[in-house]
């Protein structure tokens, strides 16, 4: 039976990470890096594209599971006739070679387990040769070469093109697996020892998860969802992916399946802003680090999105061999969008490197030189229409939320020479930008009749993104038309409580067949302006009910199905973590959360 989105827990090694189902199986990962080919893509199609699964002989799913603590190692319990056992997956930080970790131990009477794994290769079409060395099972296809060894050893057999095990445990009695990958010409990496490894990373996660400075009531959410943010980070360079997958679908059956598996600069003041609240300085470095080699070279060529370590092109093609998670079809790799002009970039990377500023985060020689090249550029194109923060795949549109970024830019770097008049740039020039931009924007971007923005100039539509407007600072939240606004789109966008980014109904402003779920992060927008403009009740109310759609392990995926009551999308999801995180530090509220 396919495992739901929200069936998947979440190890990883800061470098790429893997999906283990309720099941005991591990159905997602790439190798070595987020955005690498996977050798275990049954989650996108059936077990024949690659699983790794470890579990009781004839059990179906766990009785229990969660982290050990604030830690990325994940430990599920099986309750058995005869017995229970643990079994406890996590990657430790590598030195050079991925490993996957998987130890069996039994806590009480004996249980007969059953381990099958099923390697393959470049999204589950290539089957690799698979032999015997040293002791290990190597499989090897082209560039790709895995090795499984276990402690203490396990007699394992090859059956229909898989290694299969069975074994076991009793109380007190431990058996690891340990799954390492490298380029097929090089050497074996050296033996790492699973149970010390095991120790080392409970060690180095909670030693991380010990820096974070909130302390408030919804401290055990906020904090799993920064050790996911952590764990979504590419530690070579800085970067943060937006997920770990690709095309799980935003409607089960639905085309809207799209890859996940890079930067976006979208996320990166609200990214920013949340690790630097809540303590960790030193991440808030390195993505705003990463954020300057990404965006520079020529202001015209800036994307929207960018690979792990950088990489521009991203080209997109489909996977016809794998049918899709729950037969939703096409799998995509790669992603066209990265083609597309979108205004709000441009305040997004101001608004970023200003915060960093106002952190005491040490500028870079060459950040402000940058600055004034996007600005300068800005400067000659904002009045033109763009494909907006949703990426739609329709004609271009004068998106309002755009015009505002467009306006943060210009705001940002006013404020930037007014706290350090020494810096070069024309103050008074961007200060008039600032101010056409914002009379355009109330101007053409505002429904005086309804009393709110709307999505785009001339348009009905409403668009959760102008949620942002007090936020950004574009007006202060108890502005008439702010209040009108959040009222108008939580009217018009809520589906069973929660908010649709824009209406997907009638003829869709993304160009798109089919409908998706309501986009969380955009609820969790609207917790933090129902805060703003004083209904404190209604945000606490609406931010509780959000923290109740986790799964059991604590993770969001992108969107949610009130009907279904099912996560869709990619999972998990960095921009719905920050969301929580974000309203999380923002509500100063003193009662215990329930």
């Amino acid at each position: 039976m396919t495992q739901r989105i929200d069936d998947y827990a979440l190890i990883g090694d800061l470098q790429t990470a893997a999906l283990v189902g309720r099941d005991g199986s591990i159905d997602w990962l790439c190798l070595p890096r987020f955005d690498s080919a996977a050798c275990f893509a049954a989650i996108l199609g059936d077990e024949d594209n690659g699983h790794w699964r470890i579990a009781p002989k004839g059990a179906t799913t766990c009785t229990r599971r969660g982290y050990a603590g604030d830690t990325l190692v994940l430990e599920t319990y099986w309750e058995t006739r005869t017995g229970t056992v643990k079994v406890v997956d996590f990657m430790p930080q590598r030195d050079k070679a991925p490993d996957v970790m998987r130890i069996v131990e039994g806590v009480s009477g004996s249980v007969e387990m059953s381990a099958v794994l099923r390697l393959r290769f470049d999204y589950g079409s290539v089957v690799p040769w698979i032999r015997r060395i040293d002791g290990h099972r190597v499989a090897i296809a082209g560039p790709d070469s895995v090795w499984l060894r276990s402690e203490p050893p396990v007699k394992t057999w090859g059956q229909q093109f898989s290694t299969c095990s069975t074994f076991t445990v009793a109380a007190g009695e431990k058996v690891a697996f340990v799954l390492t990958w490298h380029p097929s010409h090089e050497p074996r990496p050296k033996l790492i020892d699973p149970f010390v490894a095991l120790e080392q990373s409970l060690s180095e996660w909670r030693a991380w998860s010990s820096r974070c400075t909130y302390e408030g009531p919804y401290r055990e959410a906020v904090m799993r969802s920064l050790i996911t943010l952590k764990a979504l980070t590419y530690a070579p360079t800085g970067g943060i992916v937006a997920a770990p997958t690709t095309s799980l679908p935003e409607e089960i059956g639905g085309v809207r399946n799209w890859d996940y598996r890079s930067c976006w600069l979208r996320d990166s003041t609200l990214t920013l802003g949340v690790l630097l609240a809540a303590g960790y300085v030193d991440e808030a470095a390195a993505w705003r680090d990463w954020l300057l080699r990404a965006v520079a070279g020529d202001p015209a060529d800036l994307q929207i999105m960018y690979g792990p370590a950088g990489e521009r092109r991203l080209p997109e093609m489909t996977l016809p061999w794998l049918r899709g998670h729950a037969d939703s079809a096409p799998v995509r790799i790669g992603n066209a969008a990265v083609e597309q002009f979108q205004l709000d970039v441009y305040g997004e990377v101001m608004d970023s490197l200003h915060r960093a500023r106002q952190a005491g985060i040490p500028p870079q020689r060459h950040a402000w030189n940058l600055q004034l090249s996007l600005l300068g550029f800005l400067e000659s194109t904002w009045r033109e229409p763009d494909e907006g923060l949703w990426e739609v795949r329709g004609p271009r549109r004068h998106f309002v939320h755009s015009k505002v970024m467009a306006w943060v830019a210009a705001d940002r770097a006013v404020r930037t020479l007014e706290a350090d008049p020494s810096l070069p740039g024309d103050a008074a020039r961007w200060r008039a930008m600032r101010d056409e931009i914002h009379a355009e924007v109330c101007e053409k971007g505002y429904d005086s009749r309804r009393n709110t923005f709307t999505q785009s100039y001339g348009s009905r539509e409403l668009d959760a993104a102008t949620l942002l407007i007090p936020q950004v600072g574009f007006l202060p939240p108890e502005d008439p038309r702010v209040v009108g606004t959040v009222d108008a789109v939580r009217k018009e966008l809520t589906q069973g409580g929660l908010l649709r980014r824009y209406s997907t109904e009638g003829v869709s402003v993304d160009g798109l067949p089919g409908g998706e779920g309501t986009f969380l992060v955009c609820s969790f927008w609207l917790a933090d302006a129902l805060w703003l403009i004083g209904r404190e009740d209604e945000a606490r109310e609406l931010f509780e009910r959000l923290l109740k759609l986790r799964n059991d392990v604590g993770l969001l995926a992108e969107e949610y199905d009130p009907v279904a009551r099912r996560q869709l999308g990619n999972f998990p999801q960095a921009f719905s973590h920050v969301g929580l995180v974000g309203t999380a530090l923002a509500l100063p509220w003193a009662e215990t959360a329930g």
